[in-house]
């Protein structure tokens, strides 16, 4: 249960971090911050380690930059969309 939470707050602040680096309107609400925070700190974080090894906590530049593309490609799948 711990471990969820933790994913949780560390998605919220990651997604919250793209977010403000993202120029632009935003189409998302908190959770899917919250969600593009996670996959962006999972999948950011492995690649990252991945690419350079134990960088001693430096994954979250990879967290972020991952999180940004997610935040990118939801814009572009969004833009269009009607609401009913």
């Amino acid at each position: 249960m711990g471990e969820l939470l933790v994913f949780i707050v560390v998605g919220l602040v990651v997604g919250i971090i793209a977010r403000a680096l993202m120029p632009g309107r935003d189409p998302i609400g908190v959770l899917g911050t919250i969600v593009v925070g996670i996959v962006g700190a999972v999948l950011g974080g492995y690649l990252w380690r991945a690419a350079f090894g134990n960088s001693e906590g430096v994954e979250w530049i990879g967290a972020i930059l991952m999180a940004m593309g997610l935040l990118w490609l939801y814009r572009r799948m969004a833009v269009g969309r009607t609401t009913l």
